[in-house]
Order: C-alpha cells, then sequence, then structure tokens
C-alpha cells in the first residue's frame, strides 16, 4: 500500500516522531515475509518490521518499507509443556497467548501493560520487562531461540552456542565473541549493571555484567543479540518463549504514604520482602484516574485518606497461606517504618485485577491531558539502584522546576525505573528544554550508576545517547555488529546505531509550520481548544486554544497511538478493527487519518474526500472509545462532524434520507403499514431495495405496525396545553420517552415500562409534543440525522424534544427512557450542539429505565414484588452505549431482583447491527463478522430456557437474524416477573 493516507497512519508511533514510510505491506504467511526482504534487498529499500506500532521512543516509525506483522502473522506454531516452551509467529498478541497457554497451567510472564495489544515481536525487539521483572527478568531472559531472515535473505535459527549451531550462526557467533574479547574490559566498565537495561545491543552476552544472568546455566544465546536490537539486525520469523508457572494464590498490599518522597524510601525496604512486584502511583496519576468514570470506583478503593503516593505490592504463591503471610509482614514492616494502618489489604482477585487495569493504564490516563502541553518520553525509564531512588526523584523533580515544567511518576518501583513524563510543549518551545533536561538527567543517571533506558528501549529519542552511556569503544563495536548482520544499512537505519538527534524538529509529529486547517463545525468543540501550564495543569477558558477548527483538530489530536483500540478484551472498542484487522479501520487509523487531513498534509480537500471516508465507514459509532479510550478520542462523535462536512460536499444519497427522516414518516408507516412492509413480503421487493437502495436482501426490515405504543394511549390536555399523567401514584413523578422504534415498531416494550412504572406507584407522564394537539408527530432524538450528518435537521428535532421534556426537567422530574442510543444522545450530542442551558437539565435529568429503577432502589422508594419466572438464567448482552456511559451494570442489577434468575453478562463488543450499518448490503459481512466473534456464539450456546436480554433495538435484530433467537428489551423481563404475581 503506497497511497498516502496508508502511508501516513504508519508514520506515527506513540512517540513524538512522525516519518513518512516508503510503503506499507502486510504479509499473509512466512513465505510472503521471506518474500518482502529479497525484493527489498534487490531495491535496496530499508525495512521497518512492525508489531503494534505502540513504540514510545519511535522504533517503529522511518523512511522505510514497513512490514506489518500482526495481521497475519499470530499463530502458536508448537508447544512443549514438559519443556515449558512455546514458539510463536511475531505478531501474536501477549495476551492471547497467555489465554492459550492458561488451560495447561502457564503463563508467559514479561507482563508489560500493552500487554492486550503488543505483539511478542514488537516485544522482543525492544527487551520488554514488565511489572514482575524483579521476580522474572526482562525479555531476553525469557527468550530460547529466534528463527529469523537475515537482510541476505538467509534464514536463520538463532540459539545456545554449543557447537550443534548451524554454521551461518557459528560464523556470525564467532565474530561477535571476538568483539565482546576485544572490548571485555570496556563491557566490564561502561555496561550498566542494574537488571532494567535495555540500551544498545547486548555485547555483555559474553561477559554478563546484569545483575540478573541470561542464562541459567551460563551459557551463550545469540538470541538474546537479537533481543533489545529493535529489528535493526534481522527479521524476526518466529520466536521460541521460555514459560512459567501461574501463580496459584496473589494477595496485593496497597500501601499509602503522606509523601512521594517517603514512597521511594521504602522501596528498598519493601523488596527485601521479595514480592512479585512493586508498582508506584503517584498522587496527579490517583487524581487522574479519579476522574475517570471507568476506574473512579476502582482507586478509591484503594486509599486511605489523601495520600501522595501508593505502592502496590504483589505476593504469590502456590500455597493460600503463604502470600496471606507476606502481606501480614508487609503491614508490621510498615509499622516499623512509621506507617501503621497505611495497607489496603486486598486477597479478593476481582479487586486486584481492577486495580492493576488502573495501573496498567497509567500512561495512558496520563496522556489524556487537554492542551498543546503533553508528557512527553524521553528520559522515563532511567533506571538507578534502589537506594538512590529517593534522591534521584528528588533531584529529578527539581530538574523539572528550573525548566517550568513538572512530570508524573508510576511504575516500577521495584526495580528503580519510575516512568516520569515532564510536561513540554512540542509546537514551541519543548525541543530546547526537551535536549536540557536530559542533559541533566543523563548526569544523575551517571552519578547513581544507572542506565538511561531501562526499559522502553532507544528509537528515535535515544538512540543518540548510546554512545553517551557505553562510551564511543563499545558505540563502535555495535557498529561493527551491525555490519555483520546488515551490512547495507537496510534493517530499520537510524535507531542504536548512525543515529539522528532527539531534538531534530523536522522529525517531529507536530513539525515546524504544522498548523491545521479553518474549519466552521456544527458541533462545539470548544472544551478542546485550551491550553495548560505545565506546572499546575490548569486550563484556559473553552475556546481559547487557537485551534482554526475550533477544537475539533485538538480533539483529534488527543490520539497518541498508545493502541489501546487493538485490544480484543471484554470492552468495547473497536469493533470494525477486531473483525478486520485492518490499521484503517482502528480509532488509532481514524484518528491519524482525520489529524493529517485537517492539517493538510493530505492535500487540500482531503477533509472530505472520498478516501478520509472510507477511512471511517466501518466506525459503527459505538461510542467505545469515548470510555475504553484513555485519552477519550471520541470518534463516534467526530464522525458525526465529518459526515456533516462530506456529505455537504458530495451530497446525500436517497438511502441516507430514508433512514434519516424515518422520524418524519413513520407516523405514515403506522398507518399503512402493509405498504411500508411490501419491501419484505412482496417477493423481490428485497433485492431491488438492495440495487437500487443498497439495503442488504439478506435482511428484513424493522416490520412496520398500526398498534404503536402512542397510538394505544389516550391523551388528556390539561389547561395548560400539557398531556396529562396516563397514571397516578404517591411514589413520585417521572416522564417516559417512547422513541422512534419502540413507539413504532416494539410497541410492547413501553408498554411494559409503563406497566412497571405504574406498579411501582409512580405518576407517568408520556412525553408528546407541546401545543401539537392530539394529531401530534411522535418525539424525536435527532440521532438517525446525527448518523447520517445531518446536524441542523438534528438540531431541529433537538429543540422539539427539549420544549416537551425541559419543564419536566425544570421541575427535577426524571425522564425515562428505553433505547440507549436514543436516550443517551440527550445526555451526550444535546450538550455539544449549541441548544442552550435546556440541553444541560434535559442531560442531567435523563436516565434509562434501569438506570432510574436502581437509583430509586438505592434511595429506598422502589416498590416492586418481583416475582420467579420459568426461566432460570438470563443471558444479557449490552448495548455498546450503555458501556460507554457505564450503564450497562443497572441492567444486570435489576435483572437480579427477579427471585432465582440467575444473571450473567456475554462478554462481547458491538453486535455489529448499529442503527442503520448492519442492515446496508455494503456492510453486511463485516457487521455479521463483528458478531460472531462472540455475541452470536455465546446466544447459539444458551440452552431454550435461557432468557436472551438486550436493551438495544439493533442488538436484538442482530440476534435473531444470527442466532434464531428472541431477545428482550430488560422491561418486558420485569414486567413478565410482575405478571407472575397477579
Amino acid at each position: 500500500m503506497f497511497d498516502a493516507a496508508t502511508r501516513g497512519r504508519y508514520s506515527t508511533d506513540a512517540s513524538i516522531y512522525q516519518i513518512d514510510p516508503v510503503g506499507v505491506v502486510v504479509p499473509r504467511d512466512e513465505a510472503e515475509l521471506k518474500t518482502i526482504v529479497d525484493i527489498a534487498r534487490g531495491l535496496a529499500v530499508p525495512i521497518l518490521a512492525r508489531g503494534a506500532g505502540t513504540s514510545q521512543c519511535g522504533q517503529t516509525v522511518g523512511a522505510a518499507l514497513v512490514i506489518d506483522c500482526s495481521k497475519h502473522l499470530r499463530e502458536i506454531v508448537s508447544f512443549d509443556r514438559d519443556r515449558a516452551e512455546v514458539t510463536v509467529q511475531p505478531g501474536l498478541v501477549l495476551d492471547h497467548l497467555n489465554a492459550w497457554l492458561k488451560p495447561h497451567g502457564l503463563w508467559y510472564p514479561v507482563d508489560v501493560s500493552t500487554a492486550a495489544q503488543c505483539t511478542l515481536g514488537g516485544m522482543a525487539g525492544n527487551n520488554s520487562c514488565g511489572s514482575r521483572s524483579i521476580r522474572y527478568g526482562n525479555m531476553v531472559h525469557n527468550v530460547a531461540g529466534i528463527d529469523a531472515i537475515l537482510a541476505d535473505g538467509s534464514e536463520v535459527a538463532f540459539g545456545r552456542l554449543d557447537g550443534s549451531e548451524p554454521a551461518a550462526v557459528r560464523r556470525l557467533g564467532d565474530a561477535v565473541r571476538a568483539l565482546a574479547d576485544r572490548e571485555r574490559d570496556e563491557i566490564e566498565r561502561q555496561v550498566p549493571k542494574v537488571l532494567r537495561r535495555v540500551g544498545g545491543y547486548n555485547l555483555d552476552i559474553f561477559h554478563p555484567q546484569s545483575e540478573l544472568p541470561y542464562t541459567t546455566d551460563n551459557t551463550v544465546n545469540l538470541a538474546h543479540l537479537l533481543v533489545g536490537s529493535e529489528g535493526t539486525l534481522a527479521v524476526t520469523r518466529r520466536l521460541t518463549l521460555k514459560l512459567a508457572p501461574l501463580p496459584r494464590h496473589k494477595v496485593l498490599g496497597v500501601v499509602n504514604f503522606p509523601t512521594f518522597h517517603k514512597a521511594m524510601e521504602s522501596a528498598q525496604h519493601i523488596v527485601r520482602l521479595k514480592p512479585v512486584t512493586v508498582e508506584l502511583v503517584d498522587r496527579t496519576m490517583i487524581e487522574l484516574a479519579r476522574a475517570n468514570p471507568a476506574f473512579r470506583a476502582v482507586i478509591e478503593d484503594a486509599l486511605i485518606g489523601a495520600p501522595d503516593a501508593i505502592l502496590l505490592v504483589e505476593f504469590t504463591g502456590d500455597a493460600e497461606d503463604a502470600p496471606r503471610r507476606d502481606l501480614k509482614t508487609l503491614v508490621e514492616l510498615m509499622g516499623d517504618l512509621g506507617l501503621p494502618g497505611s495497607v489496603v489489604e486486598m486477597t479478593d482477585a476481582r479487586r486486584q485485577s481492577a486495580l492493576w487495569e488502573v495501573r496498567k493504564s497509567g500512561l495512558n490516563i496520563m496522556m489524556s491531558m487537554k492542551g498543546d502541553g503533553k508528557p512527553v518520553s524521553f528520559i522515563e525509564d532511567c533506571a538507578v539502584p534502589l537506594e538512590h531512588l529517593a534522591d534521584y526523584t528528588a533531584r529529578l523533580t527539581d530538574v523539572f522546576e528550573r525548566h517550568g515544567t513538572r512530570g508524573t511518576w508510576y511504575a516500577h518501583a521495584s526495580v528503580g525505573t519510575l516512568h516520569v513524563r515532564p510536561i513540554l510543549d512540542m509546537r514551541r518551545d519543548g525541543a530546547a528544554r526537551m535536549r536540557a533536561i536530559a542533559e541533566e538527567a543523563s548526569a544523575l543517571v551517571r552519578q547513581y550508576k544507572g542506565a538511561y533506558s531501562g526499559e522502553h528501549g532507544d528509537g528515535l529519542v535515544r538512540s543518540e545517547w548510546v554512545a553517551w552511556q557505553f562510551g564511543p569503544r563499545l558505540a563502535r563495536a555495535f557498529e561493527e555488529i551491525k555490519g555483520l548482520f546488515d551490512p547495507q544499512d537496510l534493517l530499520n537505519p537510524g535507531k542504536i546505531v548512525r543515529p539522528t538527534r532527539m531534538d531534530q524538529r523536522e522529525l517531529f509529529r507536530y513539525r515546524p509550520g504544522y498548523r491545521g486547517i479553518t474549519l466552521s463545525t456544527a458541533l462545539d468543540w470548544s472544551a478542546w481548544d485550551v491550553q495548560n501550564d505545565p506546572r499546575t495543569e490548569a486550563l484556559t477558558a473553552p475556546g481559547s486554544g487557537s485551534d482554526p477548527a475550533g477544537g475539533f483538530g485538538k480533539a483529534v489530536e488527543m490520539c497518541n497511538n498508545n493502541g489501546h483500540c487493538r485490544k480484543f478484551d471484554a470492552g468495547t472498542m473497536c469493533p470494525s478493527y477486531r473483525a478486520t484487522r485492518d490499521e484503517q479501520h482502528l480509532t488509532r487509523g481514524r484518528a491519524n487519518t482525520l489529524r493529517l487531513a485537517l492539517s493538510g498534509q493530505l492535500g487540500a480537500e482531503a477533509f472530505t474526500s472520498q478516501a478520509l471516508h472510507e477511512t471511517l465507514d466501518l466506525c459503527v459509532s459505538c461510542k467505545g472509545c469515548k470510555r475504553d479510550c484513555p485519552t477519550g478520542v471520541d470518534m463516534a462523535r467526530m464522525k458525526i462532524e465529518f459526515l456533516h462536512h462530506y456529505k455537504a460536499r458530495h451530497g446525500h444519497t436517497l438511502k441516507d434520507r430514508l433512514i434519516a427522516h424515518l422520524p418524519r414518516y413513520a407516523h405514515w408507516g403506522a398507518r399503512l403499514p402493509w405498504l411500508f412492509n411490501l419491501r419484505d413480503t412482496l417477493p423481490g421487493a428485497a433485492a431491488l431495495s438492495q440495487r437500487m437502495l443498497g439495503f442488504s436482501a439478506r435482511r428484513k426490515l424493522p416490520t412496520w405496525r398500526r398498534d404503536t405504543f402512542l397510538g394505544g394511549l389516550a391523551f388528556s390536555i390539561g389547561s395548560d396545553g400539557r398531556s396529562l399523567p396516563q397514571c397516578e401514584g404517591a411514589a413520585g413523578e417521572v416522564v417516559l420517552f417512547a422513541d422512534t422504534f419502540n413507539n413504532a415498531f416494539e410497541a410492547e416494550n413501553a408498554h411494559s415500562a409503563l406497566a412497571v412504572l405504574e406498579t411501582a406507584g409512580y405518576t407517568v407522564h408520556v412525553a408528546i409534543p407541546a401545543a401539537e394537539g392530539r394529531r401530534f408527530r411522535p418525539l424525536c432524538c435527532g440521532r438517525t440525522y446525527l448518523a447520517s450528518g445531518m446536524v441542523d435537521e438534528a438540531k431541529a428535532e433537538a429543540r422539539r424534544t427539549l420544549a416537551a421534556l425541559e419543564p419536566y426537567a425544570a421541575r427535577g422530574v426524571p425522564i425515562v427512557g428505553l433505547e440507549p442510543s436514543c436516550l443517551l444522545t440527550l445526555r451526550d450530542e444535546y450538550t455539544v450542539m449549541g441548544l442552550g442551558p435546556a440541553s444541560g437539565r434535559v442531560a442531567a435529568n435523563s436516565f434509562l429505565l434501569e438506570e432510574f429503577l436502581v437509583r430509586e432502589h438505592k434511595a429506598g422508594r422502589l416498590k416492586l414484588a418481583l416475582q420467579a419466572l420459568p426461566h432460570k438464567a438470563a443471558l444479557v448482552h449490552g448495548h455498546c452505549h450503555q458501556k460507554a456511559f457505564d450503564a450497562f451494570t443497572p441492567v444486570q442489577t435489576v435483572l437480579g431482583w427477579i427471585p432465582d434468575l440467575a444473571v450473567k453478562p456475554i462478554e462481547s463488543s458491538c453486535c455489529g447491527m448499529a442503527g442503520a450499518f448492519g442492515y446496508e448490503a455494503a456492510h453486511h459481512d463485516v457487521s455479521m463478522a463483528m458478531a460472531e466473534l462472540s455475541l452470536l456464539p455465546a446466544v447459539r450456546s444458551a440452552d431454550a430456557g435461557t432468557l436472551i436480554v438486550a436493551d438495544g433495538t439493533s442488538c436484538r435484530h442482530q440476534i435473531h437474524d444470527g442466532a434464531g433467537r428472541e431477545a428482550l428489551h430488560v422491561a418486558r423481563v420485569l414486567a413478565m416477573a410482575l405478571d407472575q404475581g397477579r
């Protein structure tokens, strides 16, 4: 792929750099990988092998042919349980490997925080470490062999040098050994003795300097030279990894400290208890986690008062009592150190896991800062001996202060590697400050006999410091090693040897002259258009950040390429990537393409181009990134903005208009359902609709009906011109908002909700338009218009809906809805559509039915006599928007009120239907692929007596189409449980 957009998506990683590659290739198998290397060598084109592209130092960007190994080269090739070894391809994700190994009682213990997305090939290239390296070592200590392709095209298996190795390996091994012997005194003098040292090449494999030997039997393994070489010596084809038994029992002690210095000072004492890990979270990180709804409850569970820092101390053991004894010893130690009562003891696996997720997200939480100043990675993983850690951190903090900034500290206190990123504005004077801070920090590292690169490698930001760390003799030896393996300098050139300068600004993402295009936005993005104070992190007023796109550009730039959207765990983000594994159809890929377009790097008309439309086409607007992305990239909202401008230039299709205007003709469908249903009842009509309109003939459209919800109610108009309540009770008032779908297509859901609220004793108003009389058109949230980019039409519908709902909200009357995508539009998009203060009042008073019931139950006001159902189990699928707004748990809670009903959530991402998305012929296959990842298999595996519950109308249709099962809205299930008692 050689188009500008694709190359642009691969021009960045999680560093500050941007370099356009020559092109991008995605090999489908190992044979193609070999062919690519051969072709590139023949053309003298540099090669850059890449995994997840999450490098923080710029290892995976360069003017080379990028080889993306992550899509196809992700197989487990072989497994030897007795030897505890596994052979894998380089594109396999760490979490996927460990999930496969778990039934065998084994795991790969280099547990980096990006385990959900990082590939094992990338980990080897970087010599990754992980939180538990004090117990298990670094990547290099856990690699048994590497099968690689050399620059000359030869395929070589690197392993132990014991006389049985292939001739090519022996020749290279002999040559490297000769270098190591020649430089032995320099190796002993210059190579840091700390565990966390990942800079340069591992030339000391022949004369180990680390506190943890490379091998347990003092043999030499030439594969260890490739580990940490950042793809500059060979292209990895396979890796053989050493496994460890899974810990059977874990406990976690969270030590709360009154000062940061006390935490650093205590680390050296805590490690003597031989914990598996000791991880730091400082005050800034604590507050950032508390500000994130996904993490607030979890972090607060770990706090005692208001600590300035916490240390997470984990103990493991085969027997349950051993780690618990260790935890008690930790409590006693902290008392001896003057901090009695400072430890939160966690023995529950779920509490531990939840807190570790917060810690794993530490870097990304830190990067969620708005404004041009961002925490920058360049000295963040310097490693110093533990006895110097407190002094080092104190003195480096002073360095930051002198240069007008500050840093946030977190991570690996157990091994003296604390991640810290000073806040710098790389568009302005950040480069000069970066250089000055780096020079002072390096002097401290040298004074304390530490390592300048302790975890994240060299790349573009630290390769120039290799010579400083190891001295000119070893730097020349590294160049000789590079010449032995890659004489033409084709493999990831410019890393480790013969580097560029770290502050070479033309290589920056925000290089000199970077500026966004001027754009008049349809939505309000001013909250992102701010600047920050690097010392206090205080923000200027919204709209003051000088973004010519009104904050839209800065919202897009929040993506720092951390790759969290590549994960496949229980979260929602990113369903289109999960189905396609294409960088283009990834939240990061979309954000990168948007940023390039908004900054004019893809051409003058790129923002409204077909190429950008194709990039955003498979975004299902699930809002998973709104919650799951640690930096808050909201691609669903960004797609609305994009479509508004794209359609203004290219026009709307008839299909667009039919979908968007559905709320305005839905009442006609109720009057003439036989006519509107002809598409699915008349032979050949479905095929015709696919050819003419693009609706998939493999889908049935929603069925029109006469008996709509609103049509079945009697409305009495009061003296103020508003409708009177449908029922009256003593529990309080509530207004039921019947959306288009639950009114026109699934009226039984709304009737059930009304019955539940009435039975609970509420006075229930049903929202209808103000001052339209008895022959009114039903209300609509405007969601269908937003999905089509018709923002002005959406605003018109929103104003009409606000006029009907705001009088209730002004009185504090809760607004209750049923369809997540509709009700949550009131809480989300309404607040950025320029609708005035009424939108805020309505947003604050809007609840899904289950949210309202849980709130009332907690307040002691809810009285529902639910009875047991014939069904004894319920399988629940969460709508993406429910998950994005933390509104899925209430569904499980209210279902749990039904006696004898076992409630189990389906661990799924988006169902793939996503409103009209799955009905479109162009999207049918990818829609089904999304559903087949986990949702449909889970539903098919459920027995016939299990209730399938899904609140989203699209979700229910997908489940019916894909699994042949009827899914029910939670309102219907609750109504059924009430009917059992009648």
